[in-house]
């Protein structure tokens, strides 16, 4: 299934997209009689406890719920409010070596805020502050089931999903130029990452069972329609199974948080292909979830 949050006429629903139309979860479990998913507007709270009755109810919805077409709708984020947001660092061998840094010897993380999300068709907002936005296309793993001390050998059981995400990245912020690769501090993660807009989510959910195998999915990133990156999960350093096994040892995961898994090799710093400037549009995709596509505009535009 093809879980979605969107917005038509100013009312935010749940809905199913099949092929080219939104099915609106709401207003078919009502009719259905399904009262827990009737008035549920976010996805994260019917990953645990409501996607039995979800399945159930999902065969009958399109006599029921038709929402419009897939054009008809706004896309937003299918995540609303997750507890974490945790991003893997270097976790693709040749954005690794295009970076001239060797793969960590276990997985680095760093985090994003609910700030930073935005959804299909929403703006990425270049900040006064910045001259150097770049992009990178990911594929974020969403948690659909509690967990703690998780087990490689049981950690996709804990997933419910996937989604495109696009990590959108401040160099001028994350290198400052104080840190000159040698500071005891580090990277700036928080201001070169973190700052409003700063990772578009979406355009939906794809549950797990759509997705055969998630590390042999091509992903690709185009600007004004020019293919910056394109590679395949395959590169990996660390599966999905061992980053969620890596994070929940001593950290419960919960519903509706997202891990963005990395990033290929095809970024602006380290291509020198030109930054994201106003009026730029972004398209990042990934095989069997979709393509997010956010125009990109500058603060005060």
């Amino acid at each position: 299934m093809k879980i979605a949050r969107y917005m038509h006429d100013g009312n935010v629903s749940l809905g199913l997209v099949e092929d080219d139309r939104v099915l609106d979860i709401n207003r078919s479990a009502e009719a259905l009689g399904f009262e827990g998913l009737a008035k549920e507007t976010c996805v994260e709270n019917l990953l645990e406890d409501k996607m039995d009755s979800l399945r159930s109810a999902a065969p009958k919805m399109p006599g029921l719920g038709f929402a419009g077409p897939i054009a008809s709708v706004k896309f937003l984020s299918p995540i609303a409010e997750p507890e974490k947001i945790l991003c893997a660092a270097v976790n693709y061998r040749a954005h690794g070596k295009e970076s001239d840094m060797a793969p960590p010897a276990e997985p680095y993380f760093f985090t994003k805020f609910r700030n930073a999300l935005i959804g299909d068709g929403d703006p990425i907002v270049i900040p006064r502050m910045s001259k150097k936005a770049d992009w990178e296309v990911e594929l974020s793993v969403i948690i659909g089931k509690a967990g703690k001390d998780i087990a490689r050998e049981d950690a996709m059981e804990h997933v419910a999903g996937y989604a495109v995400s696009n990590d959108v990245s401040f160099r001028d912020l994350q290198f400052p130029q104080w840190w000159k690769g040698s500071s005891q501090y580090g990277q700036n993660w928080v201001k070169g990452k973190g700052l409003d807009t700063a990772f578009p989510l979406g355009p939906w959910l794809v549950t797990r069972d759509e997705v055969k195998d998630p590390l042999n999915l091509s992903l690709s990133l185009s600007v004004n329609g020019k293919v910056m990156q394109k590679s395949t999960t395959a590169d990996m350093v660390f599966g999905i199974d061992y980053l969620v096994e890596y994070l929940s040892a001593g950290m419960t995961l919960k519903p509706g948080d997202v891990i963005s898994t990395g990033t290929p090799f095809g970024v602006a710093l380290a291509t020198g292909e030109p930054f994201l400037k106003h009026g730029d549009f972004v398209e990042a995709s990934v095989e069997g979830v979709g393509t997010l596509r956010n125009p990109v505009v500058a603060e005060g535009r």
